[in-house]
């Protein structure tokens, strides 16, 4: 499973560079939401990956940590969603406005 996640995080994050390094401003904003999933998973994976596990413990009695979810990568991974859902929604506004001022969509504003 790890293996899984590692080539998934991988692939992510290489998609997302080599967009970030188109001339076009779409498949920048593209590679920055392809990037910003990569860190996600990254960071909801330094949380261990336990399937079936509880992320809250019981009161009482002696219990043991290592069979419960650690919640704090899971409340900064649900955190970083809504950041970079609204850091697109600005870049998708910037990009239309630019779109109406230059007339072209290029990252440097000139045709090729």
């Amino acid at each position: 499973m790890e293996l899984v996640l590692s080539g998934a995080i991988g692939i992510l994050a290489a998609s997302g560079i080599w967009l970030l390094l188109r001339p076009r401003t779409f498949q920048v904003i593209v590679g920055l939401c392809l990037l910003s999933y990569a860190v996600n998973l990254f960071i909801f994976s330094m949380g261990r990956l336990t399937f079936g596990a509880p992320a809250i413990m019981p009161r009482g009695g002696f219990v043991n940590p290592a069979s419960y979810a650690d919640p704090l990568p899971q409340a900064l991974v649900l955190t970083a969603i809504v950041i970079s859902f609204a850091t697109t929604a600005l870049f998708l506004v910037v990009l239309i406005a630019s779109r109406g001022l230059t007339g072209t969509d290029h990252v440097d504003g000139k045709e090729p």
